[in-house]
């Protein structure tokens, strides 16, 4: 297909491989450490991937960061990705993390409510100011909880900043990669689901992240999200695809600053 050397992050990044591994590795690390403050596998949906994981501050919790993971909506585990809490938890904030059905036996519009169902059962478990983050298709799914289609108000007027981070914006461009023999994405809801046609939201402040090294078509997502939204952006120098989310393990980063209020 024309485009599939475009989104192919993996084939850029040397050593690519190595990474969901060690992720994955230093995710159980930080669970088995978290001990009791780490809330494993809560449900809001009926399917076994439908749950989230809650990660509790220590002392009182002064804002709850959701973070959605991507994986181009095929792929990975809310699971692999417990460590990039840390900056956050020490900012003060409390992280949720859900998971949610993999195309090819969902659809990505049905994602998308899996999601807002959850940030929904975290906004009812607590009371205060929320923030939501997303890397890759989970900067795209983070980003649709604007939707006023997608969220109640009052859980959207809770939602202070997002934080897109390499988000898929336009997903028309997908129809065109051999991965959409799983997506299975057709022109109508490949259109309804890209945020370049949505309104740009009131309620929350919006910023968004993109390695500098990261693959071009990923550098022009960023870049007409920022537009369509009249969002500011930031590029992040000598990052690429899998390292750009690096920055949620440190307190002091501008990413965490920014989404905790800091």
């Amino acid at each position: 297909m024309p485009l599939d050397d475009a989104y192919a992050n993996a084939a850029y990044i040397p050593g690519a491989e190595e990474f969901p591994p060690r992720w994955n590795r230093e995710a159980a690390a930080f669970r088995d450490a978290m001990g009791p403050r780490a809330e494993i596998g809560l449900p809001y949906g009926e399917s076994a991937r439908q749950v989230f994981d809650f990660f509790n501050t220590e002392g009182l919790s002064r804002g709850t960061l959701v973070f959605v993971h991507g994986g181009y909506w095929k792929a990975f585990d809310h699971s692999t990705w417990s460590h990039f809490a840390t900056g956050a938890l020490a900012a003060g904030w409390s992280v949720a993390m859900p998971g949610y059905d993999l195309c090819p036996d969902v659809r990505i519009s049905q994602i998308t409510r899996q999601i807002a169902t959850a940030v929904t059962r975290i906004a009812d478990r607590t009371f205060e100011p929320i923030a939501l983050a997303g890397h890759s298709a989970g900067g795209h799914l983070v980003s649709r909880m604007m939707d006023p289609l997608i969220l109640p108000e009052t859980i959207r007027r809770r939602i202070e900043r997002i934080a897109p981070i390499s988000p898929v914006a336009d997903l028309t461009p997908l129809l065109e990669t051999s991965m959409n023999e799983i997506l299975q994405l057709d022109p109508e809801e490949a259109a309804a689901e890209s945020l370049t046609r949505m309104a740009p939201p009131q309620e929350a402040e919006v910023k968004i992240w993109v390695g500098a090294d990261e693959r071009p078509v990923f550098l022009e997502q960023a870049e007409a999200q920022a537009r369509a939204w009249g969002a500011r952006q930031v590029i992040v120098p000598g990052k690429h695809h899998f390292d750009v989310i690096d920055a949620l393990k440190d307190p002091a980063s501008d990413l965490v600053s920014f989404l905790t209020g800091q």
